[in-house]
């Protein structure tokens, strides 16, 4: 009885929308990255995109937080527009940009390369967001980040500075400072591809426990073994649309399209083993 309650209540949870991507359309000049991209994402749920480079999965993600504004079509967070307002003629009109940075602070986004603030310790990054941007109390913000930070293995770096950190220790820097402003939704932007093989794996245990909570995510990465133990869904993007999803298991053993099974085929050396691939 109470398996089946917890198994309720987890769908329930991720029958909230927390994502909704409807016809949209990027250009960069003549270059169509976009082509009517429409897709929703659920409360819990771990969507991954994958494809050759070139294929418009970071576009995808720069346009969810704004940090790229589409050309057509709408992207919602949460129920609300991103970039966007609607006036009472039913008009869209832009945001002005405190209403576009208070739509971002939902979203976390670690990037490729850290982009740590390198005058800053560890502790300091973290506690950055929190305090400039929502306006935390300094004890408060000190006290969230001394958490992030233990809870990313990193509490014993906290006055330590990026330059005198691995690259992974900088990225689990990155993903507690994401967590920090407390988002809905999480976007990683291939986390590991800056790292050294050896590097991966710290970041990528990190990324595992973030799933095993329930953080809504959406996550860009090669890391094919990695895509298919945490996925609950895989989008596969080729020249601007998505050609293919489904569950990890149908997307890497029954792929359908064409471009698909050439992506699989071409990437199945993986830095991450993972039994049966």
């Amino acid at each position: 009885m109470a398996t089946a309650l917890a198994q309720m209540e987890e769908v329930a949870r991720k029958s909230a929308v927390v994502v909704e991507l409807t016809d949209v359309h990027k250009f960069f000049g003549n270059l169509h990255v976009l082509r009517g991209v429409s897709v929703s994402v659920a409360e819990g749920e771990v969507v991954s995109l994958i494809g050759i480079s070139g294929s418009g999965k970071t576009t995808l993600l720069r346009c969810l937080n704004h940090l790229e504004r589409v050309d057509s079509g709408t992207v919602q967070v949460n129920g609300d527009l991103m970039g966007y307002t609607v006036d009472g003629n039913g008009r869209r009109r832009p945001s002005k940009p405190r209403e576009i940075a208070r739509r971002r602070r939902e979203i976390g986004l670690v990037f490729q390369r850290f982009n740590l603030f390198p005058h800053l310790t560890a502790l300091e990054n973290v506690m950055s967001g929190p305090l400039r941007v929502l306006g935390a109390p300094k004890d408060e913000a000190k006290a969230t980040a001394e958490q992030l930070l233990m809870r990313v293995g990193l509490g014993d770096k906290r006055d330590t500075y990026p330059a005198q950190l691995s690259g992974g220790q900088q990225q689990r820097v990155a993903i507690a400072r994401a967590l920090a402003m407390n988002p809905a939704l999480m976007l990683f932007d291939e986390p590991t591809s800056a790292l050294d093989p050896e590097m991966t794996g710290e970041v990528i245990d990190v990324i595992r426990e973030l799933c095993d909570e329930g953080m809504t995510m959406i996550v860009v990465s090669h890391e094919l073994s990695f895509i298919r133990e945490v996925s609950d869904r895989v989008l596969v993007m080729d020249a601007g649309i998505i050609v293919e999803q489904g569950p990890p298991e149908a997307i890497f053993t029954a792929p359908r399209h064409a471009r698909t099974r050439s992506f699989i085929a071409n990437r199945l050396y993986t830095r991450v083993p993972l039994a049966g691939i």
